[in-house]
């Protein structure tokens, strides 16, 4: 365990080490980090805890029924936003988890999301549309799946589609419909202290 520790720590000093020489030609990380907490401010309103029904077009063309729940909240200082979703089963057992990370690219002006799911992970773009967001997942050589989320009056409606990248008709794979249930204290309750 402590290698493991010592490894991330010396990945940590090399990482701040390249960087050094960006940072001695006027490298200003205030002005950084303040674009990235302007930014993710526009995601404030998904922030908190969200529960409710979910379904998945299975490969046989019949729907799977689940409950969903998500919960988003902030880390360094609003910077980025963390999210975890979770799926359940009708006895209550957890039959789908995710992980990602809501971030925003100064460099590239543009907003990524990091997912983690099903010994699985990518990065994609996240976009904010009139209504609430938008993302896609490439899904093999010949699809893409992409994403469409409305945020109104605390209710957060998603849905999947299924595209072929030649064009033509795009199939709904996915749909989930959430209500905002509550805030939530997740990630930054239980934070280290610097003393015990």
């Amino acid at each position: 365990m402590r290698g493991i520790v010592l490894a991330a720590l010396v990945g940590v000093g090399v990482a701040m080490m390249a960087t050094a020489p960006a940072m001695a030609q006027g490298y200003d990380p205030a002005s950084r980090i303040k674009a990235q907490t302007e930014a993710m401010a526009k995601l404030a309103q998904v922030s908190g805890v969200w529960r409710g029904p979910a379904r998945s077009l299975r490969n046989d063309g019949t729907w799977h029924e689940i409950t969903q729940t998500e919960r988003m909240g902030p880390m360094l200082d609003g910077g980025l936003r963390v999210i975890e979703g979770r799926g359940y089963e009708a006895d209550g057992s957890l039959s789908f988890n995710a992980f990602g990370v809501l971030s925003y690219n100064v460099d590239a002006k543009a907003y990524e999301f990091r997912s983690y799911t099903g010994g699985q992970s990518g990065t994609f773009p996240w976009i904010i549309t009139p209504t609430g967001f938008a993302w896609e997942v490439p899904a093999g050589p010949q699809m893409t799946v992409h994403y469409d989320i409305t945020l109104k009056d605390g209710v957060w409606h998603e849905v999947g589609t299924r595209v072929p990248k030649a064009g033509g008709q795009g199939v709904m794979i996915f749909e989930m419909t959430l209500k905002r249930v509550g805030d939530t204290d997740w990630p930054l309750a239980g934070a280290v202290q610097p003393k015990g």
